[in-house]
């Protein structure tokens, strides 16, 4: 329990209103480290509750011992921009009763308000890389009073190619600060690279890793034909399915304006999120979904991390995801804290094989779903009853080595008599004279 852990007061209190009693897993190995000042690497998958495991430690240090005469004491970065919104939530959350001030820099708003955010020195800032690197050009903040550096969901940053951003800003950050780094999963390329540069005599904890099944998601694929097929598949599972609020996600970014006015015309209340979008309408969105104004958000992967609300029951992929980091990432956003999720993928005779090794990367089998009222003619690739092989791929027989034998004596004798053919002639080269030229 967190009265394990010596907790200043304010926290304990805002602990009481947020209903939050007993630590996560990674919570409870992750905070009793974290407040001896520790550097962590620490692998947990999405909706493990790590947001709690670096904040509460690192409040827990700036309220015991205060210093008003600093600047930035902490900085989080983070890969999008939906997750620094998500994070200065819980920041707020977890701060009532505290004096403690809190700041996000992130792309899309305005970058004077952002200097005026930086000259109020809050103790907390939430970041994206791109965004701060802009402002340290400027020469902006000064972290040179930081004391803790976190880095969430750092394989997606690496992903997304902030690894030079991420190391430039830490090269710009105190040099005695505490580094905590946290990953969906440790076999990352990069993250042992990164790790190595920026903790010292750290600690490595492994708690759920990115293939770790999801206990309380119900994983389903369903077959489709094509999009205007998966279009009514999907309108048919969000009239049915009893789900508060609902996920669907898709790989293009006008795939999700499109799909989300297919929706709104069968009278679902549907929003849409991607990239292409301002800052002030993903905002706009994200509270629209939050308040209940809307059912459904159709989103690019944009959401897949980051995206903690309430009430998500039901995760549609309408194209499947790339790859089983993903995948994972997307259906996290469902059974969540403990709660049952259903997570159904609409899979077309073109994702298959991706579905395939995402269940091969996993080490499990999604479970096959069929609507009677959308039967569709593509039900997976076709199986030979003799060998259970796709068909097409023809069997070859084996050789009879006696047939081949009595074949070859068969040629042999209609030589016999027959004159044997000469090798071609070799053309002979002639060497050429200096009086030839």
């Amino acid at each position: 329990m967190f009265c394990d852990v010596a907790l200043d007061e304010a926290l304990t209190k805002a602990l009481a209103k947020l209903e939050i009693d007993q630590p996560t897993p990674v919570q409870a190995k992750t905070i009793p480290y974290a407040i001896e000042h520790t550097d962590l690497l620490v692998s947990a998958a999405t909706g493990s509750g790590k947001t709690v495991a670096f904040l509460l430690p690192t409040m827990q240090q700036l309220l015991q011992n205060p210093d008003t005469q600093t600047g930035t004491r902490a900085l989080i970065l983070v890969p999008t921009r939906e997750l620094a919104q998500q994070i200065y939530g819980q920041c707020v959350a977890l701060g009532s009763y505290t004096q403690l001030t809190f700041g996000v820099i992130i792309g899309g708003e305005s970058f004077s308000r952002q200097v005026s955010t930086f000259r109020k020195n809050p103790e907390i800032i939430i970041a994206t890389p791109g965004r701060l690197i802009a402002h340290l050009d400027n020469d902006t903040p000064h972290f040179d009073d930081l004391e803790v550096l976190i880095l969430d969901e750092a394989d997606r940053m690496l992903d997304m190619g902030f690894s030079d951003d991420v190391l430039a800003i830490a090269a710009r950050c105190n040099a005695d600060r505490q580094t905590l780094m946290f990953s969906a999963t440790l076999g990352h390329s990069g993250i042992r690279g990164v790790a190595s540069q920026l903790l010292r005599d750290s600690i490595v904890l492994t708690l759920d890793s990115v293939r770790d099944k999801h206990a309380d998601i119900r994983q389903q694929i369903v077959t489709a034909d094509d999009d205007a097929h998966k279009i009514k598949i999907t309108t048919w599972l969000l009239q049915h399915e009893q789900a508060e609020k609902a996920l669907v996600f898709v790989n293009k970014k006008t795939q999700a304006d499109s799909l989300a006015g297919h929706l709104r015309h069968a009278d679902i209340r549907t929003g849409f999120l991607h990239g292409d979008m301002d800052q002030y309408q993903r905002a706009q969105v994200m509270r629209r979904l939050h308040d209940g104004q809307i059912a459904v958000l159709v989103a690019t992967d944009v959401a897949a991390r980051g995206l903690d609300v309430k009430g998500i029951g039901l995760v549609i992929n309408f194209n499947m995801a790339r790859n089983g980091k993903d995948y994972v990432h997307r259906i996290g956003r469902t059974g969540r804290a403990g709660e049952a999720g259903l997570a159904i993928s609409l899979i077309d005779h073109n994702e298959w094989n991706v579905m395939s090794g995402i269940e091969r990367y996993l080490k499990q089998t999604f479970e096959r779903r069929r609507i009677k009222e959308l039967q569709g003619s593509y039900t997976g690739p076709k199986k030979t009853k003799a060998s259970g092989k796709a068909a097409g791929s023809k069997k070859k027989k084996p050789k009879d080595k006696a047939k081949l034998k009595a074949a070859q004596r068969h040629r042999n004798k209609k030589q016999i008599g027959k004159p044997k053919k000469k090798p071609p002639m070799q053309r002979i080269k002639r060497t050429v004279a200096a009086k030839d030229c």
